[in-house]
């Protein structure tokens, strides 16, 4: 954990990451930020203890360079690093949809480079990080990426040609369950419940659910059924959903982010 990292554009989830590389042992000493407000790079320094710098200086000076600008800022961005990027740096893109070769075609021949979808759940160290290599990112390279987003959850390798679909799955993941305890809420509210205790009802199910669905080894459908007996509520609801089409909707939703991110990818930001 000598080497310096920098995070590039550090908004939320980039402090969520410094954060948790803290907590798992990087010294502030050796973590450098940029941001494109003052008042905000001050703000970082006197939270984490962390350097402040400018773009050119991170390309300069960091061993390891984090991107995690939006994905229709990130031309400009590279723009500004290609000159002082020496080949031998290592840069992890955190943006949604822009394949490695993005990079390699802007910064100097073999520079490794390696793609990560992460998501917000990083910022209680609950994140699903998918990882994928570049042409000139090796075996070390993804274990230095795996070492730091590892720090606020868990991570998976998978080839690049997957990415669009793990965006779909688990970067935008989060929303999808947001949604979901919206409308229930909603519906609890239509059945009698207090907003605050219907919420309350939601969310303490969907962390359970979840926890057996990690914890337990069992296929969903199995822990469905545990909930499903013969002729009961349970049944009844799931039928109205199969009713509304909502797994089809599901299976048409995950398909049209994939999608973005795909148009992302081909330089469609509109």
């Amino acid at each position: 954990m000598t080497q310096k990292v920098a995070v590039l554009g550090t908004g939320k989830i980039g402090e969520a990451l410094l954060s948790g590389m803290i907590r798992a042992g990087w010294s502030p000493a050796d973590l450098l930020v940029t941001a494109r407000r003052q008042e905000r790079a001050d703000e970082l320094r006197a939270r984490h203890g962390v350097t402040p710098v400018t773009n050119q200086e991170a390309a300069k000076t960091a061993d390891t360079l984090i991107l995690t600008v939006k994905p229709q800022d990130m031309g400009t961005l590279l723009d500004e690093l290609a000159p002082h990027v020496p080949a031998d740096r290592l840069v992890i893109s955190g943006a949604a949809g822009i394949p490695t070769a993005y990079f390699e075609e802007r910064l100097a021949e073999g520079t490794p480079v390696v793609r990560v979808m992460t998501n917000t759940p990083a910022l209680v160290d609950e994140a699903m990080s998918v990882i994928s290599a570049g042409r000139h990112a090796t075996g070390d390279h993804l274990a230095h990426a795996e070492e730091i987003f590892g720090a606020v959850g868990k991570t998976l390798r998978v080839p690049e040609s997957q990415q669009d679909a793990c965006t779909a799955l688990s970067g935008s993941g989060p929303a999808y369950f947001f949604y979901l305890v919206e409308a229930m809420t909603d519906a609890g509210i239509l059945l009698g419940l207090p907003r605050d205790k219907a919420h309350d009802l939601i969310v303490q199910s969907a962390i359970g659910a979840a926890t057996m669905l990690r914890d337990s080894g069992e296929h969903p459908v199995k822990l469905r059924e545990n909930v499903t007996s013969p002729a009961g509520t349970t049944i009844n609801a799931i039928r109205e959903l199969e009713n509304h089409g909502v797994r089809a909707a599901l299976i048409a939703a995950l398909e049209a982010a994939r999608d973005r991110s795909r148009e992302l990818a081909s330089g469609n930001n509109g």
